[in-house]
């Protein structure tokens, strides 16, 4: 029998060839009746189902309900897989074995998320293992997107009965390279709608006392700073629209919040908690951890509206964004967590997406 989906999407809106391979939909399920659907298309996320306080389920990613939709998306990086680096390169220029690398601008003056081309925009290998694990893998070819090095990175999904979404990457290289990747879930706990309800009183808590500092174009200025008594002090929880307007230089530079976070950790690549998300009106909670040295606090800062799935419409502020990744321009920036992979060496990053209620 046919599997029903909670999320009510449906298998054959997403199976298509792309680029001579096949895209599917695929569906985790758990025991407590929640679902994560996931496409092979970019790894993207399209529906996280979990219920607020009082059972009442709904989708808090935002997402397409087709795979045309996702391929056109006003928002390229909706709820994707982001590779090889995610976030900013100054420029689109780094230099690695003496040598000047060249990438894709496609932000601005900057590299941003892998290029139009990057990993969010390849169709991956997919192998559903059981009803709670999705491996996805891909293999970025030799100057793809003008990065150095053939690089084989496996994906791994994991529902668990915990309502922990776990995301597991693991990658090797031919040659020496640069690697940056992550998850760019628009989470919406207030559930998607039309229109989906700004995200702007749900209440952060980001465990960092630093943060990166950006330029006018969004690039590090290569500064560490403390978040004490600036908008972007989340060490006690507060409310994101509290301070997102403030007359702060930071603020104007990321049109909100769109900066990495430096998080609180005893010791490198360990698991630690970086945020917790709280939404009043439906009581559900989300919280992140990640073995990554850095998380991107983004408040959804340019969505115009555009159309989601089953006729949602996500606009300004209507999502939150934290991807758990190293820092924007590292390669730039010698001074910054290194993102160098070499022949022999094995990326690894682990980062869960927690959901409760209150």
């Amino acid at each position: 029998m046919e599997y029903q989906s909670v999320s009510g999407l449906r298998r054959e809106d997403f199976q298509k060839v792309v680029d001579g391979k096949q895209v599917d939909l695929f569906f985790l399920r758990n025991d407590n009746g929640c679902e994560v659907a996931v496409t092979n298309y970019g790894g993207s996320l399209v529906a996280i189902m979990v219920p607020d306080r009082e059972g009442k389920m709904a989708n808090v990613i935002q997402g397409h309900d087709c795979i045309d939709d996702c391929i056109s998306s006003p928002e390229p990086f909706l709820s994707t897989l982001v590779g090889r680096y995610g976030n900013r390169i100054c420029r689109g220029k780094f230099h690695l074995n003496g040598k000047e690398y060249n990438l894709a601008v496609n932000n601005g003056p900057n590299h941003l998320h892998g290029g139009p081309t990057g990993f969010h925009a390849r169709v991956w290998d997919a192998e559903q293992v059981n009803e709670h694990v999705l491996v996805l893998r891909y293999i970025s070819a030799y100057y793809e997107e003008g990065f150095p090095g053939e690089l084989h990175m496996t994906v791994r999904y994991t529902w668990t009965d915990e309502n922990e979404l776990i995301i597991d990457y693991r990658g090797t290289t031919n040659k020496k390279t640069i690697v940056n990747m992550t998850s760019h879930g628009f989470f919406s706990l207030q559930g998607i709608a039309n229109p989906t309800p700004s995200a702007l009183d749900q209440v952060v808590e980001i465990n960092a006392d630093f943060f990166v500092p950006i330029d006018e174009n969004s690039i590090p200025t290569g500064e560490i700073l403390r978040v004490k008594g600036t908008p972007f002090d989340f060490t006690t929880p507060k409310p994101v629209g509290r301070d997102i307007a403030a007359d702060d230089e930071q603020i104007k530079n990321g049109t909100g919040y769109d900066h990495c976070y430096v998080l609180n950790k005893q010791e490198v690549g360990e698991l630690t908690f970086a945020a917790r998300v709280l939404d009043p009106g439906s009581g559900r909670t989300m919280e992140v951890y990640t073995t990554e040295p850095g998380v991107q606090f983004y408040s959804d800062n340019w969505a115009d509206g555009y159309k989601g799935q089953h006729g949602a419409t996500f606009g300004k502020h209507s999502g939150l964004c934290f991807e758990a990744q190293h820092f924007p321009d590292s390669p730039n920036k010698a001074h910054f967590p290194s993102v160098v992979l070499r022949p022999g060496e094995v990326y690894t990053q682990k980062t869960v997406y927690k959901f409760g209620v209150e």
